[in-house]
C-alpha cells in the first residue's frame, strides 16, 4: 500500500467532501492591458493574457494589481480554461480569470492541480469563441481532502513537473539555438538580395471565412493555432501559410495541407509557384509577426499589414538550400519520435496518469470522484 493510500486509509476511508469554488475562492477578473500600455510603463511586475506560450506573459510593467499565491485561468479564445498557478507581484488583463483560496483546509498548489482537468467539460465551446466565465467557474465542484494528503500530493506532483521542467527547459535551449542560426540564414542585408513587399510574391492574402464549428465532417477546419473543428465542404485543395489574425495568438504561423477550410480570425496566404512556399513560412517566423498586432484584449492584424512586409528574394536554389538545412533543424527540435520531444511527451503522460490517479476521491455525499 502506497504512502496516500494508507493516508486515505486512515484520514478520509469513507470519501471526501467536495465544494464549489464559489465557496472556496474568491473570484474576480482582470483588466484591459494594452501592448500599447505595456511599452510606455515597462518595469519589472508580469502581466498574464489569455496566452499559454511564455506561461501567459504579455509583458512587464511598473505597478502590480495583486501580490500572493493566486490561480489564474484563460476565460476567452482557443486556450479557455487553461489553468495557472501565480505567487508573487503581478497583473491580469480582461480575458484572465482570478482565483484566491479563501479556505484555510486548501492548498492552491494542490487545487492547480485539480483544476489543470476540472475545468474542461465546462468549457464552452460553441459560437466560435470558446469561453469559461466566472459564473461558471463558481460552480465547478472540487475535492477537499485533509491537508496531510494534499500536501503528499502536492510533493509528489510538483517533482514530476521538476523533471519535465528541467527537460523542456533543455529543450528550450536548443530551440533558441535553431532560432539564432534560423534567423542567421534568413539575414540578406549585405548579399545584394532584392527585397519586395510581401504582395508581390504572392497570389493573395484573405481571410478565412468559415463560422461552422462541429466535431464530424470529413475535413479539416484550421483556425487561429491549428485544427479547430470539422466540415463535410471543403474550401481549399492546396498546402498554404495561415495567420492568425486576432485575439491573443494574433501572428502565430502554421500551414494548412490537403482539403480543408479555414475560420473568419484567419489569414490566408497563397504562395506563387516561383518561391518557395516553405522558405516564406521560415521567413515569416523569424520577423515575429506578432508585433504588428494592435489592440488590448482582442489585438488584431489586417491583410493590409501582412501585404506591405518587406521579403527578401533570393535564387530558388538558395531558397532550397536553406529550407533544407532548417527542415533538418526544426526536425530535431519538434518530431515526438526523436529524442528530447519524445522524452518530455512521455514524462507528460506519466505526469497526467498519476495526476488524475492521485486526484480521484470518493465523495462523501455519494458517487464517484470524477469532476
Amino acid at each position: 500500500m502506497s504512502k496516500i493510500e494508507e493516508l486515505i486509509e486512515k484520514l478520509c476511508p469513507d470519501g471526501v467532501e467536495y465544494k464549489t469554488l464559489g465557496e472556496i475562492c474568491d473570484i474576480s477578473r482582470g483588466i484591459v492591458i494594452s501592448k500599447d500600455y505595456i511599452r510606455d510603463n515597462q518595469g519589472e511586475y508580469p502581466v498574464y493574457s489569455s496566452q499559454t506560450e511564455n506561461e501567459g506573459v504579455l509583458g512587464k510593467i511598473s505597478t502590480y494589481a495583486y501580490d500572493g499565491e493566486y490561480l489564474t485561468w484563460t476565460t476567452d479564445g482557443a486556450n479557455a480554461g487553461a489553468v495557472f498557478y501565480r505567487n508573487g507581484r503581478f497583473n491580469i488583463t480582461n480575458v484572465c480569470g482570478l482565483l484566491k483560496v479563501k479556505d484555510n483546509k486548501l492548498l492552491t498548489r494542490f487545487l492547480y492541480f485539480v483544476l489543470q482537468t476540472a475545468t474542461k467539460p465546462y468549457v464552452n465551446k460553441g459560437m466560435g469563441n470558446a469561453k469559461l466565465m466566472s459564473n461558471v467557474m463558481a460552480k465547478i465542484e472540487v475535492p477537499v481532502p485533509p491537508m496531510e494528503i494534499q500536501r503528499e500530493i502536492v510533493q509528489i506532483l510538483d517533482n514530476f513537473t521538476e523533471l519535465t521542467a528541467e527537460l523542456t527547459a533543455e529543450l528550450t535551449a536548443r530551440k533558441q539555438q535553431y532560432e539564432y542560426y534560423r534567423d542567421k540564414l534568413l539575414t540578406f542585408q549585405n548579399n545584394n538580395v532584392k527585397f519586395d513587399k510581401l504582395e508581390n510574391i504572392v497570389n493573395s492574402v484573405s481571410s478565412g471565412k468559415n463560422t461552422e464549428k462541429s466535431i464530424d465532417g470529413l475535413y479539416n477546419v484550421y483556425g487561429s493555432t491549428g485544427v479547430i473543428a470539422k466540415t463535410n465542404n471543403y474550401v481549399y485543395d492546396k498546402e498554404q501559410i495561415l495567420i492568425a489574425r486576432v485575439g491573443a495568438n494574433a501572428g502565430f504561423i502554421h500551414k494548412a495541407n490537403g482539403k480543408y477550410d479555414v475560420s473568419d480570425n484567419t489569414l490566408i496566404i497563397d504562395v506563387k509557384e516561383n518561391y518557395n512556399l516553405q522558405f516564406l513560412y521560415y521567413i515569416l517566423q523569424s520577423l515575429n509577426i506578432n508585433k504588428y498586432a494592435k489592440g488590448g484584449g482582442q489585438p488584431l492584424i489586417t491583410a493590409t499589414q501582412i501585404r506591405n512586409i518587406e521579403i527578401p528574394i533570393p535564387p530558388l536554389e538558395v531558397q532550397e538550400k536553406i529550407v533544407n538545412v532548417l527542415d533538418n533543424f526544426d526536425k530535431i527540435c519538434a518530431d515526438l519520435n526523436i529524442g528530447l520531444p519524445a522524452e518530455i511527451e512521455a514524462r507528460q503522460k506519466q505526469y497526467e496518469y498519476y495526476r488524475d490517479k492521485l486526484l480521484t476521491f470518493k465523495n462523501t455525499a455519494g458517487g464517484g470522484g470524477n469532476f
